[in-house]
């Protein structure tokens, strides 16, 4: 018989559910930020996406794993998040692809699941109050307890968490443009993005050095995806100032966007809910034409404090906010969801097109 286990909220509300996934001992709990994502499919690029590192995910939709688990479909080598809530979960999936259950993927990672408890009423508490702290308990006892552990979680060190242990190459040495990819916590599609656009592509760590990665001369830098609030990260913020500065092409997605614009000077706000899902409509305001996009972030630049120079290029359509940025006097954009991902929203791919023209026009430039 699964245990009942306990959400509780730093403001107070309870929320029985069963556990599923990685076993809790009685004596323990577990914290973190818990938000919602809204992703009608996708379950496997959420459970590994490196951007919820630290969080406790709620998916809003109310079936999760009917097609089982697929191995070649992760965006990263492991769960980053903390824990993870569903309505129901499948046991018995039906997909020719499928090499399991998530009971026992999230069992081998350590991952906490619950299940049966009332998500719709946990979504909208959350949309309505804001992201909040959280803590997981296996005994009623212990909710007090869990409400003060709730309150002072401050979750820390999340992008050395998630950053690549050690830098690597992949693509031919001969490759006409060797791109830098800055691992700030990125998911695996940015990196095949670039291979499949013939470029050689060196990923390190992101407490790499301005200095360290501009030795090599590279014909452009990608800023990758990643977890937390650039604020918590100075000494990354001080590296990508100096790449800014260094005149190389520069791509900037989702906290790599974030990054950016705060190392140039703009104002960066931490967002009421986020915007976590496969379903988030931004306009492209050079042709006005409107996008459904992946993302996953709580934080954005605020269009009231853009950093000088720069210019907004796309717009959630939900609450208006900024969702890519293009910049005069220096290479470089950014934007704040997932290009050409692969949970259906291929049609943004053509960021990646950009990058490499800006890298063209770079190199003929040299010449």
């Amino acid at each position: 018989m699964d245990k009942e286990m306990y959400l509780v909220l730093e403001n107070g509300e309870v929320f029985k559910g069963k556990s599923f996934g990685a076993e809790i001992d009685t004596k323990d709990a577990t914290m973190g930020e818990v938000v919602f994502t809204t992703g009608m499919a996708g379950y496997l690029e959420t459970l590994t996406d490196p951007s919820y590192c630290g969080q406790i995910v709620v998916q809003t939709f109310p079936l999760i794993g009917n097609y089982g688990l697929i191995p070649s479909d992760f965006e990263s080598r492991k769960c980053y998040l903390k824990a993870y809530i569903v309505r129901e979960w499948c046991q018995e999936p039906s997909n020719f692809r499928s090499e399991g259950a998530i009971d026992t993927f999230l069992k081998e990672q350590g991952i906490v699941g619950l299940y049966g408890l009332d998500t719709r009423r946990l979504t909208r508490t959350l949309r309505e109050n804001g992201t909040m702290n959280g803590c997981i308990v296996s005994e009623e006892k212990r909710i007090p307890e869990a409400l003060e552990a709730a309150k002072g979680c401050h979750p820390q060190g999340l992008v050395q968490e998630a950053t690549c242990p050690r830098n690597y190459a992949e693509g031919p040495e001969d490759s006409k443009y060797h791109v830098t990819l800055v691992d700030l916590g990125m998911t695996d599609c940015f990196k095949r993005y670039l291979l499949e656009r013939g470029a050689r592509v060196h990923v390190v760590g992101a407490y790499t050095k301005a200095e360290e990665i501009l030795k090599d001369h590279p014909d452009g830098i990608l800023l990758s995806n990643g977890p937390g609030s650039p604020e918590a990260e100075p000494e990354i913020l001080a590296e990508v100032k100096k790449l800014a500065e260094s005149g190389v092409p520069i791509f900037g997605i989702d906290l790599g966007h974030l990054m950016l614009a705060g190392a140039l000077g703009g104002k960066l706000t931490k967002l009421k809910h986020g915007h976590r899902g496969a379903n988030q409509p931004v306009r492209y305001l050079p042709t006005g034409r409107v996008y459904i996009s992946s993302q996953n972030h709580g934080y954005a630049v605020d269009m009231d404090g853009l950093p000088q120079g720069a210019k907004a290029t796309f717009v959630n359509l939900n609450d208006g906010t900024c969702e890519g940025l293009s910049y005069e006097g220096i290479p470089a954009l950014s934007v704040q969801f997932r290009p050409g991902n692969d949970e259906g929203m291929v049609d943004t791919g053509f960021l990646f097109d950009q990058f490499m023209q800006m890298m063209e026009v770079d190199a003929n430039a040299a010449e």
